[in-house]
């Protein structure tokens, strides 16, 4: 029950963000910072993947858990290569891909919300581990950046504030939802081994979002500020590292 109650805290923080996120592109100019700022996701996307949960998952369920890892890799490069539109994550060219498609803005969000599925995955099954907080970071640092785009292409559609909010109020709640999945999964399964495996496959999806959704749009849209992002991108990873001292029994 404390994992559940800590699990659905944590959901109810990270659909905030969302909503928070979406309100940048909707209310000011969102395109200056971006870049710097999925720099810093990425970071930590990867850092909570390297630092925390593959090691949890190792120590938990050994060297075959680990096996799972390029399962979630390839997995959810499957799911977005053939299944799902890449969404983007850069709002003009957001913008741009919204003027030319009128369905785009349902189709980035169905696609989204897939991604975000996984998310809530990551968490429940870090949370029962131990190292909640480390994938609280790593999802909202990575879902303030996605539904800022994803209002942003709504926004470009020409739908209203209050429809866009209430689209990426349902996007954030596919983390809860998640949580459900697994839970679920648990429960019909009754496998020993099942955190440990979701918790490297969650990692393999860390590290897909990292190196093939966030890294190739720093550097094509950061090359005007390349140390920043640099910078942006080493302390998320620095970050992620300094929690393991500054929470050595990994509660959360």
């Amino acid at each position: 029950m404390e994992q559940a109650v800590r699990v659905f805290g944590y959901s109810g923080a990270i659909v905030a963000s969302a909503l928070v996120g979406a309100l940048w592109p909707l209310f000011t100019d969102a395109r200056r910072r971006l870049v710097l700022f999925l720099a810093f996701a990425a970071g930590v996307m990867l850092g909570a993947a390297f630092f925390h949960m593959l090691p949890e998952a190792f120590e938990v369920g050994g060297a075959w858990a680990v096996g799972f890892v390029p399962v979630g890799f390839v997995g959810l490069f499957l799911l977005e290569r053939y299944v799902l539109v890449h969404a983007c994550e850069e709002p003009p060219e957001c913008e741009e891909h919204a003027k030319g498609h009128p369905a785009f803005g349902m189709t980035a969000f169905l696609g989204l919300s897939a991604h975000t599925l996984f998310d809530g995955v990551a968490l429940a099954s870090a949370v029962a581990e131990g190292i909640g907080m480390m994938a609280f970071l790593a999802i909202v640092a990575h879902k303030v950046p996605s539904s800022l785009s994803l209002a942003s292409i709504l926004k470009a559609e020409g739908r209203s504030r209050g429809r866009v909010l209430w689209l990426v109020l349902a996007f954030g709640l596919m983390v809860p939802l998640g949580a459900l999945l697994y839970y679920g999964l648990e429960q019909v399964a009754h496998w020993p081994r099942l955190t440990p495996a979701a918790l490297a496959f969650s990692a393999g999806t860390f590290l897909y979002i990292a190196v093939s959704d966030l890294l190739p749009h720093i550097q094509r849209h950061g090359r005007d500020r390349k140390l920043a992002n640099i910078g942006g991108l080493l302390a998320g990873l620095v970050m992620m590292f300094a929690l393991q001292f500054a929470l050595p029994e990994h509660r959360g």
